[in-house]
């Protein structure tokens, strides 16, 4: 088993990290999914909120990231996702503005009882909130 797992981030636009690191922690919707290499096979749905990248046990570099997928490999995790920040420059009024606008969307979507929808407006206030946290820090 080798020391490290490559931490591949592609927007859709472009590659934006491919590097080999110690560990990442990877925002997925049912928690965070701590990657180490020899990690089991997996695909999981991203929710808006930190990647933190660990090298020699600190972490070196923090990345929001919205919505998206995660596929891991014993030696590779490649993240696929709809936006990515790196955390140093996330700005809390852009954040503020964001958790206001998907404030209102969701409460559009609870106006129509559409479960889909419901469902798109929630997760998109969470990614929101996300933000916002991550901007706080």
């Amino acid at each position: 088993m080798a020391d490290q797992i490559t931490l591949e981030i592609v927007s859709p636009t472009r590659l934006l990290l491919s590097e080999p690191v110690d560990l990442a922690e990877i925002p997925a919707y049912d928690g965070y999914i701590g990657v180490l290499p020899g990690h089991a096979p997996m695909i999981a749905t991203l929710r808006g909120g930190l990647i933190r990248v660990h090298q020699g046990g600190s972490v070196t570099k923090q990345l929001y990231v919205g919505r998206g997928f995660v596929e891991i490999a014993p030696d590779r995790c490649t993240v696929l996702a709809d936006e990515v920040i790196p955390a140093d420059e996330l700005s809390l009024e852009t954040a503020h503005k964001r958790v206001a606008d998907a404030e209102t969307a969701y409460q559009a979507a609870a106006e129509t009882r559409d479960a889909d929808e419901i469902e798109q407006a929630i997760m998109r206030l969470a990614a929101a909130r996300a933000m916002e946290d991550a901007a706080r820090r």
